[in-house]
């Protein structure tokens, strides 16, 4: 069954040899209850761990069931003791955080014996040592024949071969003892029990078999064996731990202390709440700036005009006064700066591969007029959508044709075709958003003040501070005539406006345009971008284009130099300018592009200077950047600071991180004897090390839950304290993404900080660990 071979075993301190083992050969049989005596200090609890594998002999070999131990590695030892060996020890050693069952089943939950198999046997083992009516108790509720008892059943239960018992009774009175001999002498019937003692009248009266050692040898053996020849026929089942049963060993030890927990996982939250304060305010400042961003470039948009202004050309600056008594003539810096874009389809492709994401709205604004009529008490009569003086402008066509279309505010329909724009910066006081091209909106001040002009210019009869219900003007419609309905060609070859306007307004191609809604900015900073009065979308004036492109006026006028409405005479960009009136024209006037923030606009230049790359001064795009002096003041700057304050509370995160070490260094050295007690039971130096890991992530869990809970609690002292004095409301917010990202980085960083003591505790020697006080 178990031969030793001339084991010796040495301790070598300075210059002086400790014989523990000097060349024993011993053999045991399968089934025998041995006793070892021995005076104090001559090596019999040394060969009682030899045997079960707690400690390595210097030379020699163990032989189990025919099997050299010579090459056993470490994970072979912990399967030998774990399915070969049951320990006994004087001093119970029972894990007291465990209940009695827990610390019987240990053994078996090593070995990965099932859950209700494991439970079973541990319930027989207890039934069979007398403690079937205290297996629910706690270690603490027991006598210390009762905790021997659990000793015992612990070993018995993973049914091992060999049985040692080190001085079981030593800790236990006479009555007690003979009883617990008695239940080692009946298990010794079923399997090989080797036991140390002091006690001579004990091991005589129980034991099958003594040996007498003393100076590390055996002196005498009362019933001798010589083990034959045997064939190896050992197997051996290796252990293994569930990172689950490591954080229950983990758990039920951290609830035995739960106010020296709760107080290192708060010392180790507070890296965690410092950063998640930082970046709770960074969410929140960020978040105003990115909505003052985004109602700066509301207002003001990347403009792209026919007629540009170069900023690179800066005048140059004075220096004193000039002596000279002439006068120069010179091209103002002005004059200079001013360059003509050629937009062309290509150009307008270009753009439309502008990344949507950098920029949703683009708004086209097109230089055509539109020939609108309006129903005026019964009568349809002409009017317009701009904000002019109507006793200024007259009805004189070259002073229409002097301004952008027919007046009014152009507003974005976004690429995905939705009203983001509008719904973004705008809200509705009545009516809705448009839905359709034909919707317009009118857009009144803060105040709801409206331009009077606008009103006039629709043909209402308005006075000076004059109310109107919203009911008065949603709802409202203006007639769309189409050039060929609208224009009629005269003898002498000249187009003049038709006088029928109720036929104009009945013929089939004339669209009808509705007021959708009355809109108000939602800024109480920003007046937006759209004026007041009339607003309505690029598409309508792209459909009219559309419609009127090809009208008779149209092609009249591409074949003639003269105005075919005036008979003046027509330069190539005057002649340019009334085909765009008269909707011959699909290039627009003016481009504006509304990037999403400052960090986006600055990608949506980049992409338009690349288009200027490698072309000439003349075929340059030059564009105008409002909001640029704006974003180089707030541009990264949230950014920055936040790097700064995260860089400071992580300091606080290191700090955790070596206290977490410190308290798992402490929790190893109070749990050492535990330690000792699990390598008895064959846990591996990686269950060992599992068992510690889960302990601190157990704290770095709760640490991260704990600090993510405690800023979220904060912020809204914060956001208080914060709206009273910057007049922001909400301004902290805790991001639930960095709550979790924090709680990670909490676990990583305990686990770091405890993974080096949870690497000594697992290189503990088991003998030494056990004899810890």
């Amino acid at each position: 069954m178990l031969e030793l071979k001339h084991i010796k075993k040495y301790y070598h301190v300075g210059d002086t040899i400790t014989k523990a083992l000097d060349d024993v050969s011993v053999s045991f049989r399968q089934q025998e209850f041995v006793a070892i005596l021995g005076p104090s200090g001559s090596g019999k609890t040394t060969l009682l761990n030899m045997i079960g594998g707690l400690d390595r002999y210097d030379s020699g070999d163990l032989i189990i069931e025919g099997k050299s131990t010579k090459t056993f590695k470490d994970a072979d030892w912990d399967a030998y003791r774990n399915n070969s060996i049951g320990f006994i020890f004087q001093s119970y050693n029972i894990i007291g955080h465990l209940s009695i069952l827990d610390n019987v089943e240990m053994g078996m939950t090593l070995s990965g014996v099932p859950k209700a198999e494991k439970q079973q046997r541990a319930e027989d083992a207890l039934t069979r040592v007398g403690l079937a009516e205290h297996m629910h108790k706690r270690p603490n509720q027991l006598s210390g024949g009762q905790m021997q008892r659990v000793a015992i059943a612990r070993a018995i239960a993973n049914d091992p071969e060999i049985l040692l018992a080190d001085e079981p009774t030593g800790a236990l009175d006479s009555v007690t003892s003979e009883e617990i001999m008695q239940l080692i002498k009946d298990l010794s019937k079923e399997r090989l029990v080797i036991m140390v003692t002091h006690n001579p009248s004990l091991a005589k009266e129980y034991a099958d078999r003594i040996i007498n050692f003393a100076d590390g040898k055996i002196q005498d053996d009362s019933a001798p064996y010589d083990e034959h020849e045997a064939d190896d026929h050992f197997t051996l089942k290796r252990t293994k731990m569930s990172f689950w049963t490591a954080l229950k060993l983990s758990f039920t030890n951290i609830k035995t202390k739960k106010g020296r927990t709760f107080l290192t996982m708060f010392a180790s939250s507070i890296g965690i709440i410092s950063v998640a304060i930082v970046l709770a305010l960074s969410t929140g400042f960020q978040t105003q700036i990115d909505k003052t961003e985004g109602e700066t470039l509301a207002q003001y948009p990347i403009t792209i005009a026919r007629q540009g202004q170069d900023t690179s050309q800066q005048p140059e600056q004075q220096k004193g006064f000039s002596k000279s008594d002439r006068v120069t003539a010179k091209t103002s810096a002005s004059d200079k700066a001013q360059h003509l874009n050629k937009i062309d389809q290509n150009y307008l492709n270009y753009l439309n591969g502008l990344d949507k994401k950098l920029a949703k709205n683009i708004s086209y604004t097109y230089a055509t007029g539109l020939n609108l009529v309006r129903d005026i008490n019964g009568q349809y009569k002409p009017v317009k959508f701009s904000n002019s003086n109507p006793e200024n402008t007259g009805a004189d066509p070259s002073a229409m044709m002097a301004t952008l279309g027919v007046g009014g505010s152009v507003y974005p329909v976004d690429r995905y075709g939705k009203q983001s724009y509008l719904k973004t910066n705008y809200k509705v006081l009545s009516g809705s958003y448009p839905t359709a091209a034909t919707d317009v909106v009118l857009i009144v001040n803060r105040d709801n003040t409206l331009n009077i002009n606008s009103l006039k210019n629709l043909g209402f009869k308005v006075k000076e501070n004059q109310k109107y219900n919203y009911k008065d003007l949603v709802g409202q419609t203006i007639k769309v005539v189409a050039n060929n309905d609208y224009y009629q060609q005269v003898p002498t070859g000249n187009f003049i406006p038709k006088t029928d306007y109720n036929d104009m307004a009945n013929a089939k191609d004339t669209k009808t345009l509705k007021i959708a809604g009355v809109l108000r900015v939602k800024s109480k900073k920003s007046d937006g971008m759209l004026a007041s009065g009339i607003a309505y979308s690029d598409r309508l004036s792209s459909a009219v284009i559309d419609q009127n492109q090809n009208s008779a006026i149209v092609n009249a006028q591409k074949n003639s130099d003269t105005n075919v409405m005036t008979n003046e005479t027509l330069t190539s960009s005057s002649k340019k300018t009334v085909l765009a009136y008269l909707g011959g024209d699909k290039i627009p006037a003016a481009i504006q592009i509304y990037p999403n923030n400052f960090d986006d606009k600055d990608k949506i230049l980049t992409y338009l200077k690349k288009y200027n790359k490698d072309k000439s001064k003349a075929d340059k795009i030059i564009y105008t950047d409002l909001a640029g002096t704006v974003s180089s003041l707030t541009g990264g700057l949230m950014s920055a600071i936040t790097y700064v304050l995260v860089a400071f509370a992580g300091i606080s995160l290191v700090t955790s991180m070596i206290m977490i070490a410190i308290i798992t260094y402490t929790s190893v050295l109070e749990r050492t004897k535990e330690i000792g007690v699990l390598k008895a039971l064959g846990a591996r130096k990686k269950d060992i090390t599992r068992v510690f890991d889960a302990e601190t992530v157990i704290l770095g869990v709760g640490a991260g839950i704990l600090g993510v809970l405690i800023a979220w609690l904060a912020t809204f002292p914060i956001n208080l304290i914060l709206e009273n004095i910057t007049g922001l409301a909400n301004v902290s917010h805790l991001n639930p993404i960095h709550g979790v990202i924090l709680i990670i980085i909490s676990t990583i960083l305990t686990v770091l900080g405890g993974h080096i003591p949870a690497r000594m505790a697992a290189k503990k020697d088991a003998a030494i660990a056990l004899r810890t006080e």
